[in-house]
């Protein structure tokens, strides 16, 4: 069999232009409970992180929320998200058309985000026929990226070793997770005036790359074992 490496995508700024919406909500929610945040802290400091993480660290600059206003403001900011998702959401150019080029290979979305979320990001951009059920979420797999295990539990799952995975990811704290995770790992970098690639990462700048990049990947595998 010809060797196809499995390819996990990150959702948020990776396949959906989904993080300037967010961004927004989550300003609106934790700026109401007392959490100073502007929509431009998530995209410098917080991009891809779990939101519960971004509450703990802006309590330990401010000082302490209550727990019950912190459960109802996140109940509200999502319900808020959502309704912005289903009518606002579009893909991040070059997404769809990569994902048509590369429909031969399994694919998988693994993302720190809530399943029902990923799931109305992939349906109102046009997404969800690509992946189906093959979705891995922090919420439902209990840990989140920048750990590697929700990169090896999908793998795991999709039936492929790590090495031959490639993972797809726009954040910094993904990319890490998925090199700490033994991966191939492509970090879209949509921002490369302010962000640096890590060490070990393949830096594209655009998904309309991303086929080409893959398939240099599958030849040069070819080639190794050829050779071994």
């Amino acid at each position: 069999m010809a060797y196809a490496p499995c390819l996990l995508f990150d959702c948020d700024g990776t396949l959906v232009d989904s993080e300037p919406l967010l961004a927004a909500e989550m300003a609106n929610a934790l700026s109401a409970v007392g959490l100073p945040f502007l929509a431009s802290d998530y995209m410098g400091e917080f991009r891809g992180t779990r939101f519960r993480h971004i509450v703990a660290e802006l309590q330990s600059r401010h000082g302490q929320v209550d727990p019950d206003h912190l459960e109802t403001m996140e109940v509200e900011m999502r319900r808020n998200l959502m309704r912005r998702l289903e009518t606002e959401l579009l893909p991040i150019p070059g997404a769809p058309e990569a994902l048509a080029a590369l429909a031969g290979h399994p694919m998988a979305v693994v993302s720190n985000g809530p399943e029902t979320k990923i799931r109305a990001s992939l349906k109102s951009s046009g997404l969800a026929e690509c992946f189906d059920d093959r979705l891995f979420s922090g919420y439902t797999a209990k840990c989140w990226k920048p750990d590697p295990c929700l990169f090896l539990h999908a793998a795991s799952v999709m039936g492929h070793a790590p090495e031959d995975c490639v993972a797809i990811d726009d954040s910094i704290v993904g990319v890490r997770a998925a090199l700490a995770a033994g991966m191939t790992v492509i970090h879209l970098n949509r921002y490369p005036d302010a962000e640096e690639t890590p060490e070990g990462a393949i830096m594209i700048s655009s998904m309309f790359q991303l086929p080409t990049i893959v398939a240099r990947l599958v030849k040069a595998r070819r080639m190794a074992v050829s050779l071994s």
